[in-house]
Parts: C-alpha cells; structure tokens; sequence
C-alpha cells in the first residue's frame, strides 16, 4: 500500500488506521511508512527490521526526537476505521495512529524545505505492545544508539493532548500456590491448590496503594491480580494454581525497590519474575523539557502506565508524553480518537518545530 503524506491528519490517520499491524505483524505498515518518508524529500531515511528513522541533517543547534509505535494490540472487531461525526473509530486510532498521523504530516513538512527550529528525528517503532524484551525502540538503543540522540523527545503517546509528564513502572510476578492432587470424588485425599490462592486474592483486595507527587505530578500505584490460571481436568483436585499480579509503580521506586515490595505485600508465597520496566521521573527541571512546556502552554500531569519515555530517561535525555489520543480508550473495543485533538497537535507541534 501507499501512504500519501499531502493527506489531512485526519485523513492520514484513517489511512493508517486501515493497515492492520498488531504486534508481531508490524511489516506491511514499516514497509508504506518507509516508502513515504523516501518520497518526503530532503530527509535521511534508515531502517531497522520493522522500525523506521527518518532525521533532518541541517546542522542546527537543537535536536528534537519524535517517537511512535507502529503495532496495536489485537483487533477486537473494530476494523476497519469509520467515521461517526468529529470521532474516528477503529483498533489503534487512540494508540497511536493518530500520534503517528501527525509525526508525518510534520516530516513532510519539515522534509519539503519548511523553515526549522530545531533539527528533528522520527522513530516509527515496532512491538511497544508486549514484553519489553521485543520492545523496537531497546532495539535501537542496542544497536543504534546514535540514531536516538537528540536534546528533547517526545514520546506521541495518548494524553489527550495534555503533557504527561515520566511514567510509572511496571512488574508482573506469578504467584504459585501448590498442593496435591486427587481424584474429585474424594477430594478429602487431595489439598486444594485453586483454595489456597483465595487467601492471595484477600490481600490484593485489601491492599491501598499509596499516591506520590514528583514535580506537581501525581502518581498513584497498584497492586492487581491479572491473571490466575489452575487444574488440569474436570474430576482432578489441582496441585498447583498460578496468579499473576502486575505492580505499577511510582518512578521514586526502581526495579529493585518495586520487587522487594511486592515480596513483602505477598510474604510467604512463591514468586517468579515475569517481566519488569522501570518507570521514569518527571525530569521537568531540564532545560529542554522546560522550554516544550512553556511552548505549548500545557500543564504537565503524571503519566499513569509505562511508555518509553523510561528508555529515554535511562540514556539521560529528556522525554515527555504528548498526543492526540485519549490513554482512557487505549485497547478498548470501542477506541476512538477525536479528530479536533489530531488537528491540535499537529499545529502544536508544528509551531515548536516549524520557524514562522
């Protein structure tokens, strides 16, 4: 298929919306954004598996890094895009193709000649949906390091169209309770493992996550059961039951901090790490960041999830979260994205990046 960059933004993101790209299956939407970033003129453009980098090499002082994520989470009915009034539904419109949507309308601008502020990169990224050991972007910090230099970036993440500011981290450990099996008839012969996990499930109910404010953000925890999986046949008693629980954390904690808290909360159950990702603190003070806030007028909040904001914060350059969708409908079956916030920020952002 074929991108046309002279497309709206809200043209362009139903456009994207219409390309199926959940994650693992990133290739055919890479693939169309690449071609017509090649097409968008005077940009250097790279390519890296399913992520695309294209950059403006002027030589400015500044450089500015816009970054998005090409997958979706798996399509629950709701493609293709269709258009009710100023709302565009469809699996990926708040997360985040309307984000990406503006990020190309912007390189086509930038790429055309259009007089700059800042010299610019664009990360169009794959796999932010899953574990972070797929994750595109840690990709690219491995390998590429060069190509995420820049002075200030901008994760186009739904905040819509606030500025959130760091991120919470994340932990999933399974809990494993264990006990013997029987046959169900007699169950006085075995010991209930499913039973034993009730008592687990008691303390996640009771638990009351504590609220912490870093900079004038917010951030509040919790602690959850996602997951719980047990038994093996309808006439077995089960020997071992397994429940997952996530911890999303405030950016004071790290990895370590986070761990030894989820161990004390569930003292005396068994725990195996499943997947972790430290969060990232506002960072707001930084010079860079300061200026994008007072550019956009926005007051920063916290940002209630994980974004790669924290793999920016790990290599010391300033991130924040800003983008046309709304977090609240990200992986809803029923997600929209409102298109007078699509054409929000694209003017934003084109003010803070395109010279007048």
């Amino acid at each position: 298929m074929e991108l046309d960059l002279a497309l709206s933004a809200r043209e362009l993101t139903r456009a994207l919306v219409d390309v199926p790209s959940v994650s693992g299956d990133e290739a055919a939407l890479a693939a169309a954004v690449e071609k017509a970033l090649r097409s968008a003129g005077e940009l250097e453009v790279c390519r890296d598996g399913d992520a695309v980098l294209a950059r403006t090499t002027r030589g400015l002082p500044t450089r500015v890094l816009l970054a998005g994520h090409l997958d979706t989470v798996p399509l629950a009915g709701n493609l293709p895009a269709r258009l009710d009034g100023s709302r565009l539904y469809g699996c990926g419109t708040s997360d985040m193709k309307a984000g990406l949507a503006v990020m190309l309308r912007l390189a086509a601008a930038l790429g055309a000649g259009a007089a700059a502020r800042h010299d610019v990169t664009w990360i169009f990224y794959d796999n932010e949906e899953v574990e972070a050991a797929r994750n595109g972007l840690r990709r690219l910090a491995a390998g590429h390091r060069a190509w995420l230099a820049a002075d200030l970036a901008v994760l186009m993440e739904p905040t819509g169209g606030e500025i959130e500011a760091g991120c919470q981290g994340t932990l999933r450990v399974v809990a494993t309770t264990r006990g013997r099996r029987a046959h169900s008839a007699r169950s006085w012969l075995g010991d209930n493992a499913i039973h034993h996990a009730g008592e687990l499930l008691s303390r996640l109910g009771a638990y009351r996550p504590r609220s912490v404010t870093i900079d004038g953000c917010t951030y509040r925890e919790g602690l959850s059961a996602v997951r719980i999986a047990g038994g093996v046949a309808g006439n077995v008693i089960p020997d071992e039951c397994r429940v997952t629980v996530n911890f999303r954390f405030a950016p004071d904690r790290d990895v370590a901090a986070a761990l030894d808290h989820v161990t004390q909360v569930l003292d005396g159950y068994e725990l195996t790490v499943e997947d972790s990702a430290g969060g990232a603190l506002p960072g707001l003070a930084a010079p860079a960041a300061a200026a994008f806030v007072a550019a956009t007028g926005r007051t920063p909040v916290a940002k209630y999830g994980w974004t790669d904001v924290a793999r920016f914060a790990e290599l010391g350059i300033p991130a924040l979260n800003y983008g046309p969708g709304d977090p609240n409908l990200a992986h809803t079956r029923d997600e929209y994205v409102d298109l007078a916030l699509v054409d929000e920020a694209e003017r934003v952002l084109s003010s803070y990046l395109v010279a007048a």
